[in-house]
């Protein structure tokens, strides 16, 4: 099983607990599988302007593909029927023509995180202060208001994925019919076509935010809703992999395939600069990233798919060449067979100060857990920023957003490894065995909505999901010619959760803000 650490499988097992008993009994708990609906009031100071609004914190309730909803919610008392609940926090600008108000459906990923993330980091109209590239000193922390809110662009709507955040599953297998890539994408547009009912909201112009696996339902999602004839005018992707196969994780363990090894590299060079390991070290880091993947895709590529025909002065070569672009050593990177294994850069590069390097966002660092380690044990981003999201969002939803149940709030549920990765793609008559790629999904839903614009953003520092990763698979998105001006390509000097950085929050406010007002239709 691939071990990436991804948004939710990073962070949220920082905070996240076990599923308690009664989440998979809907007999015992009932009132855990009822529509819930928090109301609130509050204004944003976001884009110049005070934006008053109205917000609800609540749960929607979602079934399995195959439920029958002419027939009652339980087959019998004994053999309840799968449900889940699905929470969420909504906030509508006051005033205005609904019609004409975009609305943006936004998701974390993992799989297994709730959307704290998103929420308190980047959209809200609140926003929790962390250090930028170190840990975040314990409670009290600071909540301040959110400037870069979209609500100056969008209405917003924060999804926590079954079983997370103050929802709940239940009922025969529910395990089995939610925790899977198919089954979530269903529950998503399920969840959405409720919304839309629910608050009369199916002609206002739509979007999808997703980030990290969140990108992978996003892409699946823009299908699985023309379905039910819903089109998008937007999606948008945060640190996105919709191709496992391009995944940097374990890649020693499937010889010959080393596209992993070769989109990775410019991640690992924005990483040794940032830290200042190169050597000759440039000032500027983008020229120097764009010599990087020229090198990866070109004379790195060529090497690596030699493999053992490669020469051992053609291997001393390209092993200097690494060592210019990464900083580690080449006597390093010889016993490595010049691949650098996925947490190995993270442990390596600052070994001689026993300092490992983030995942998420290689700019933090932490103590090493372990000097003898091959490779990083843990990620120090998430420990450096966990606590104040958790805590913070606790506080905010029962103080300012009204939220009087008395559930847990869970930011994750523990279902990376148990996940059902299999995928049925267009064209496809049953779920294909081998790691899910949404690219087809993507490219038929494009096909179908030729107005449909993408919106990709990634950081230059997120060895999770590597920048260079996403620009690839999107280069390989099989659409025609005349569709590739529906895509649009931001990166940032920042890691996975590109929010993080003050300056680059700023930055992809203003380019999504900007997406939405362009693709909406309306002025």
């Amino acid at each position: 099983m691939k071990r990436v650490l991804f948004l939710a499988a990073a962070l949220a097992a920082c905070v996240a607990t076990a599923y308690a008993d009664d989440s998979k009994k809907p007999d015992d708990a009932s009132p855990n599988f009822q529509p819930t609906e928090y109301k609130s009031n509050g204004s944003v100071t976001a884009g110049g302007a005070s934006i008053s609004y109205d917000a609800v914190t609540g749960t929607l309730v979602v079934h399995p593909k195959d439920w029958n909803d002419a027939a009652t919610a339980k087959d019998d008392d004994k053999n309840p029927s799968a449900e889940a609940s699905m929470s969420y926090v909504a906030y509508f600008k006051h005033g205005g023509d609904v019609s004409r108000r975009p609305i943006t459906f936004l998701f974390n990923g993992g799989p297994g995180s709730a959307t704290v993330w998103l929420h308190m980091g980047a959209f809200g109209p609140r926003r929790v202060i962390t250090n930028d590239d170190s840990h975040t000193p314990a409670a009290p922390y600071t909540v301040v208001n959110n400037d870069q809110s979209l609500l100056d662009t969008s209405d917003l709507v924060f999804i926590d994925m079954p079983g997370t955040g103050f929802g709940r599953i239940g009922g025969k297998d529910a395990d089995k019919n939610f925790y899977g890539v198919d089954q979530d994408i269903h529950a998503f547009a399920a969840f959405i076509q409720e919304f839309l009912s629910k608050y009369n909201r199916w002609n206002s112009p739509k979007y999808i935010f997703g980030e990290s696996y969140g990108t992978m339902r996003a892409a699946g999602l823009s299908l699985a809703l023309q379905k039910h004839d819903i089109d998008l005018n937007g999606v948008i992707l945060l640190s996105d992999v919709l191709n496992w196969d391009l995944l940097p994780d374990d890649p020693q363990l499937n010889p010959s395939i080393d596209e992993p090894y070769i989109v990775a590299l410019p991640s690992y060079a924005a990483t040794a600069w940032y830290h200042h390991k190169i050597p000759n070290q440039p000032k500027e880091l983008r020229p120097f990233l764009l010599k990087v993947e020229h090198f990866a895709t070109t004379t790195y590529a060529q090497a690596l798919l030699r493999g053992a025909g490669l020469s051992w002065p053609q291997r001393k070569a390209i092993a200097a060449q690494l060592h210019a672009y990464t900083g580690l050593p080449v006597g390093y990177l010889l016993k490595s067979n010049l691949r650098i294994e996925y947490g190995a850069l993270q442990k390596e590069l600052l070994s001689q100060q026993d300092l490992t390097t983030g995942t998420l966002d290689t700019r933090f660092t932490g103590p090493t857990l372990d000097p003898l380690s091959k490779v990083a044990e843990y990620d120090p981003q998430s420990s450096a920023i966990g606590s104040a999201y958790i805590s913070a969002f606790n506080s905010y939803v029962r103080n300012a957003l009204n939220y009087k149940g008395t559930l847990e709030y869970k930011p994750g549920v523990p279902v990376y490894s148990s996940w059902d990765y299999k995928h049925q793609p267009p064209g496809a008559d049953h779920a294909l065995i081998q790691l899910p790629n949404v690219l087809p999904d993507l490219a038929a839903a494009m096909k179908r909505n030729p107005n449909m614009k993408i919106m990709v953003n990634g950081g230059y520092f997120d060895i999770s999901t590597p920048y260079y990763e996403g620009w690839t698979e999107m280069r390989h998105l099989q659409i025609p010619e005349k569709l590739r001006g529906n895509l649009e390509f931001h990166y940032y000097e920042s890691g996975h959760m590109v929010y993080v950085h003050q300056p680059s929050l700023v930055q992809l406010h203003d380019n999504v803000a900007a997406f939405i007002r362009e693709t909406s239709g309306v002025k």
